[in-house]
Formats: C-alpha cells, structure tokens, sequence
C-alpha cells in the first residue's frame, strides 16, 4: 500500500506518487486582475485508480497549477509582456545575496598592517592576480581571482537588515518586517532588478520565465525584503519562486514564535529543490507521452486554435518542461554535484549543503534562459539566530562563524564560476556577490562585528566584464571609501549595461502612470569595461 499523503504536479515538477498512477488533472486558474476575468480552461486524462493506506479508493491526480505569481496567472504575464514589445537577447544575471552584513574586513579587504582589534584572526593569501590579496578563507577564489574583480569602496548602504537595496539599488522602501519605514519611495515600491528585467526584456526563450527568486521558504526572517518583489511594477512582474510556500505574505517580525514558523514549514511548497530522481517522477516516458497526445488531440480538434497567443504560450510553458528539468540539479553528474559541495545524503546537515543547490540550480536556469536569477546564501536553515537560524549577521564569534561560512561560499562560488565558464555562459552571465552593508572595523568585546553602512565589499564577475582586479579602496582601517567610492546604483548601473539596458537613459512607469529612473542618473563603472 502507498503511504497517505498528497500527490501534486506544479509546473511541471513532480512530487513522489505510484508508479501506477496516470491520471493527469491539468488546469489554468482563472485570476480577476483590475476586475477582468481570464479565461480559464480545465484538461483532463483519466488513469487509474490507486487504493491508499486508509482504505479509501481515489484517483491519483497530478496537477498543474496557474503559477500564480502573487495572482497573476501566467497568461496575464505573457500578455503584459507582449504589450511591452520585448526584444530577445541571451544576457543574464545572478544574484547571489549574503543577509545580514558579510565581514568585508575578513574576506576582501584585509588590513593585515592594523593593530590586533582591527584586523582579526585571518591572515591574507596571494591570489593568481599579481597584488591582490584576499582572506585565506577563500583558497577557491584566490586560484580564480582572474576571472573576478573585488570592488571594495562600495557605499550608500544604511544600518537596515534588508537586502532592498541589493535588490533595487534604492535606499528608501515600505515597512518590511522588522525594518522600518524609509521615506522617499514611490507608490507601490521600487521593483527588483529582475521584475525591471522582466517588463522590460520579457522571456529569452518560450517556457521559461524571464525573473526566478531562489530563496528558500520563509527567507523574509533574514532578508526582509522578498527577493523577487516587483515594487510599482505589479504582480505581474514578480519573479516566480520555485520554493514558496502556500502562504506568500509572510515577511516576519520579531514577535513571531517558533511554532508559528515550524508550521509555516510544514505547509507545502508550489515547487521545491528536493531531490527528484527518475524514480520519484514515476514513469516519466508516460507522462510526457500524454502530454504530447494531448498536444495533438487539441491541435486536431482546433482548440487551439480557439485559444489567443498569450494562452498558447502559457500551455506552452506548462507543458514544456523546461523549468522543470532547469530545477531538477540531479540531472547533473555527482563529480559536478560534489565540486559544488552539494552532499549525496539523503536528509540535508546543518551547514550549507543545502543552499549549496541553488548555485547549480541558478547555471541551469541561466542556461535554460532565465535572465535573472536571485538567490540568497547562508549555512542552512536560513532564519534568525533566535531560532536556530543562520545569516550573516556576526554581532559575535565572529570570527569562528566565518570560518564556518566562508568557505562553503568558496566552494559554491568558485564552482558556479568554472561551471558558467565551462558552458561558455560566463561571458554572458554577470555574477553579483553582496550583502547590505558591511561590518565594523573594530570587534567588539563579543569577537563580533556590528553593523558598518559607511563601507563595504562587493564581488562581481563574468558579464563581458574586465576582471582581474580591484577597484576603489578603504582608508587603513576599512572604515570608509579612501579612493574611487562605488554606489550601490553604479553596480546597478553596470549590471542593467551587461543586459543592454542603458539604465541613465531609462525610466519605468508605476501603476499610476507616473515615470521613474532605474538610477539616479549614475553610469557604469568604467572600469569594468575600459
């Protein structure tokens, strides 16, 4: 007998059902955006009935859900993009977010000449670039430091635990969890890279959505902002998120308890980056088999035909697969799964190698066509240390705590690096590696560093980018920008050049029709390319 539990297809990606179950429940959901109501359209194949471990007779079903971004279905979406007259091209970003403030003092700014209190435990190490030195934590990165630029006199941060400036390159925002209110933003918010991508680039490829958000669930505890949030782009621009819970507005304030998050946990998730061998897919060849004939019989019928573009793309996409498969890191061999320190174990430990899959994951998408791709890294579970949590938030053992972090981001980096290289994707996929802000110069009597906004780190690579060097540096003790200051926006700046949006030039309209720059008029950073 089968165990008693739910059987679902979302998106394309099966959860664990009988290997004699084949009945396939397909559905669009119809959504009311700004009170119109899409069309909506069930398919249906009948299989077997399976009896469970309750006695009960059911059919199995799988299901495909409407991908509901936050309410839009996926057709809304597509139409919305199709209005923008998209151009395609194959550019795209990673961004790889590390919440709660990375030490830059103890990974890409050393100061081995400052007295004890300031320059820490770690010693520097020479990388393949002759003069650039960085922590001895990262040997990974040191051997690949060619294919790298550090810049270390990034400014403009705030003391704020939120990553909504890593994500929109704007300071101001609504109240987000613990965080509070920063005045200046315009109604709606500002949207994320990805969403700015998405409405102004649309999908690369058919299937694929052009904006994926790898953050674990209930992540908000540690980077309050969510990291696919469109801002005064709409819903229909978010970024869909493969590992959401059912719940999607859950961005947590101190208050909450831990059984409050143990059943947030519990609940099931649209899609999840566990495990999905050939084994747990069923029989595939059978399913795929259905879809094709069902492909047919509508095309035969003329269904199709009946249906406008934006629903052909969407069943499309439903049917392809593509980000499926994208998803599924096990198609990769196990050496490559080891170099990025992904474990073979069958229940995650406790220090990263679950995070870990999303470096694969993020090359895959890319590669499949996603244009931007956010994640956020930290030694699993990602929450709050208040609750057996992990970020990057060192108020104390700092020191001990590095050691634990950095060198799972070493591996998982340098891995993803090769891995892009080796696919001939690095050129034209820009890498971004950075947290909020910084942390201060001088430990505190916790052998902690607390939060620091005047200075900090950021790593970057691929994107048609010059590498091999560092830009901008800090004053002797790493408290300010002493040569070159980089703005968060300048990133932002040379970001949206390596996708070919001119982003000095550009502007976005909110849902009031009211046009707003994705930059202060800043440029990108010529270095990068001179």
């Amino acid at each position: 007998m089968l165990p008693n539990r739910k059987l679902s297809l979302k998106f394309g990606v099966l959860f664990p059902f009988g290997r004699n179950s084949r009945i396939l429940f397909v559905q669009f959901f119809g959504h009311s955006i700004c009170g119109v109501r899409n069309r909506s359209i069930m398919l249906t194949i009948p299989g077997s009935k399976t009896r469970y471990c309750d006695g009960v007779d059911r059919r199995s079903f799988l299901q495909i859900g409407g991908l509901a971004m936050g309410g839009a279905t996926l057709s809304d979406v597509l139409r919305a993009e199709q209005q923008q007259g998209h151009s395609q091209s194959n550019k795209s970003i990673i961004m790889i977010i590390l919440p709660g403030g990375p030490p830059h003092l103890d990974m890409f700014d050393m100061k081995p000449n400052a007295p004890t209190e300031i320059r820490g435990e770690f010693e520097p190490i020479d990388t393949c670039v002759p003069g650039i030195q960085i922590t001895e934590l990262m040997p990974r990165t040191a051997a690949l430091m060619d294919k790298l630029t550090i810049i270390r006199s990034l400014h403009g941060g705030i003391d704020d635990h939120n990553v909504h400036i890593n994500l929109t390159g704007w300071e101001s925002h609504p109240q987000q969890g613990d965080s509070p209110l920063r005045q200046g933003y315009p109604t709606g918010g500002w949207p994320s890279i990805g969403s700015v991508i998405s409405h102004l680039k649309g999908p690369a490829v058919p299937g694929m959505p052009p904006f994926v958000s790898l953050a674990p669930p209930n992540a908000e505890s540690t980077t309050r902002a969510s990291l696919n949030q469109p801002g005064f782009l709409g819903i229909g621009k978010a970024g869909f998120e493969p590992n959401r819970k059912k719940r999607d507005d859950i961005i947590y304030k101190s208050g909450v308890t831990r059984e409050q998050v143990a059943r947030d946990g519990e609940k099931e998730a649209e899609i999840t980056l566990r495990g999905m061998s050939l084994e747990r897919f069923g029989d595939r060849r059978a399913l795929l088999n259905s879809f094709d004939r069902l492909r047919r019989d509508m095309d035969g019928s003329g269904v199709m035909e009946g249906l406008d573009d934006i629903n052909r793309q969407a069943f499309s996409i439903l049917t392809s697969g593509q980000l499926g498969d994208a998803l599924n890191f096990e198609l990769e061999s196990h050496q490559l799964r080891r170099e990025y320190g992904i474990s073979d174990a069958e229940v995650p430990a406790h220090g990263g190698p679950e995070l870990l899959k999303q470096f694969l994951v993020a090359r895959r998408l890319v590669q499949a066509g996603c244009r931007c791709v956010t994640l956020a890294f930290s030694a699993w579970p990602m929450d709050r240390e208040s609750r057996g949590g992990f970020n990057w938030d060192f108020h104390s053992d700092n020191f001990n705590k590095a050691r634990h972090f950095v060198p799972m981001l070493d591996t998982g980096l340098t891995a993803l690096i090769r891995d892009l290289d080796n696919h001939d994707l690095l050129e034209d996929t820009s890498v971004v590696v950075w947290g909020e802000f910084g942390r201060t110069p001088r430990i505190n009597q916790q052998a902690g560093r607390d939060h620091w906004p005047n200075a900090a780190s950021v790593l970057l690579a691929g994107g048609g980018m010059k590498t091999g060097q560092t830009i901008g540096s800090t004053n002797r003790y790493g408290e300010e920008p002493k040569d070159r200051p980089i703005h968060y926006r300048d990133v932002f700046a040379s970001l949206y050049r390596n996708i070919g949006i001119n982003a000095a030039h550009t502007h976005v309209t909110d849902l009031r029709g009211r046009p707003h720059p994705l930059v202060d008029g800043r440029m990108p950073i010529h270095e990068l390319y001179s």
